[in-house]
């Protein structure tokens, strides 16, 4: 009987291997091609890469900023933000829109902001509660306190013309430092406006309760919330 010679498989691999290197020769050819297409295409436009330049520090700055508020926040939420009523007496007028708008992030109105300012269709402060309620705070602030002048029934009707219509509110807020005529709480009260003079604003800026808890009659919640 014949024996089989072994096959020799020296010459296929030898081919196999030159393909090998053929395919990452050829892989390494585009990609360099590409490289220089892309680098040529660059330099006929710079300003594209100064472009880019300028949305990643703009990214970067805005990401920054947003880990700023979020870290003062946290710091409010661990001191628990109260004010005095004779501190925000003191305030200018646009720093008490904000004292007002931090006071409703700190019972957990995690959107509140201030809109204050000219156009601003009778809302100084917007904010969503935790059950889902929004709210719209129209504030006017007294540099004399409840000695100041009354806030009267034309500022209250402003309110009730855009609270719902343009903003969307569930519960609308006229909040002072000092004093409301009496024309202006049976206007409210005839409309279903919240009002929150000297003495109230002084006991839900200078305790723990959210405000919600200290007015009459707040609608009830939107949606239903483990508080609810």
């Amino acid at each position: 009987m014949r024996r089989r010679r072994p096959r020799r498989r020296g010459g296929r691999g030898g081919r196999g291997g030159s393909e090998e290197l053929w395919m990452l020769g050829l892989v390494a050819a585009v990609a360099f091609g590409l490289i220089a297409a892309l680098l040529s295409w660059l330099a006929a436009h710079p300003w594209v890469p100064l472009l880019a330049l300028v949305a990643g520090a703009g990214a970067g700055w805005v990401w920054l900023l947003r880990r700023r508020e979020a870290a003062r926040w946290e710091r409010v939420r661990a001191q628990g933000l109260r004010y005095a009523v004779e501190q925000l007496d003191g305030l200018h007028y646009n720093d008490f829109e904000f004292a007002v708008r931090d006071l409703m992030h700190r019972d957990g109105c995690s959107d509140a902001q201030k809109v204050g300012g000219r156009g601003d269709n009778g809302a100084d402060v917007k904010a969503t509660d935790p059950y889902g309620r929004r709210w719209v705070i129209q504030c006017k602030h007294r540099k004399a306190g409840w000695s100041g002048s009354a806030v009267g029934t034309p500022d209250l009707q402003v309110l009730n013309g855009t609270g719902r219509q343009v903003h969307g509110g569930d519960v609308l807020v006229m909040l002072t430092n000092g004093r409301f005529s009496r024309p202006a709480r049976e206007f409210a009260e005839s409309q279903r406006l919240h009002l929150v003079d000297r003495h109230l604003l002084a006991q839900w800026a200078g305790g723990s309760r959210p405000l919600w808890e200290l007015l009459r009659a707040v609608p009830p919640p939107r949606k239903p919330t483990p508080l609810s």
